[in-house]
């Protein structure tokens, strides 16, 4: 029986909302993995820097642009075990700096996804997925890249059904 993955990388705290800033207690990413994750059946994992960025928004990007730059790679809390049972990985990420997280970098990096289909989605106040897709290209060689998700991130809890036309689109629903 296939099964499926929902890796994700979120940020809770001041976070940017269509021209102002909110503090929230749950990211817009982690909100649409727990939507997936009750909409299909999924294992939910989530990619945490061992190092967090700062709660301030302004601190954050910051943070996020240098690591973006210098191209690193942040140490994470953990990594599950293996991906092998896996046939799919839904992956979620905010747009930071027109592609994904560096910690989503430093997660793709760990395991070979050769054979598996990767269906991202990102959470975004506008610039879409970005080069996201074509990074994650670049760095699971062998894997089957389907098209992603982008979602604005301060209408996730409207998103549902988007959503779930995204999963059908996929097969996984």
């Amino acid at each position: 029986m296939a099964k499926t993955l929902i890796a994700f990388f979120s940020r809770a705290d001041e976070n940017y909302f269509g021209g102002s800033m909110k503090y929230i207690e749950v990211g817009n990413t982690e909100i649409v993995a727990g939507k997936i994750k009750n909409m299909i059946d999924a294992d939910i994992f989530k990619i945490e820097m061992k190092t967090p960025y700062a709660k301030d928004y302004n601190t954050c990007i910051a943070q996020a642009k240098e690591h973006k730059n210098q191209n690193a790679r942040p140490e994470l809390v953990a990594l599950p075990d293996s991906i092998e049972k896996y046939d799919t990985v839904i992956l979620g990420y905010p747009n930071y700096w027109g592609t994904m997280p560096m910690a989503v970098f430093t997660f793709l990096d760990a395991f070979d996804f050769s054979g598996k289909t990767i269906l991202p989605f990102c959470t975004n106040e506008g610039s879409g997925m970005g080069s996201s897709e074509s990074d994650i290209k670049k760095l699971c060689a062998g894997a089957d890249d389907k098209k992603g998700l982008p979602l604005n991130g301060s209408s996730v809890a409207r998103a549902d059904a988007q959503i779930e036309s995204w999963l059908k689109t996929n097969g996984l629903k």
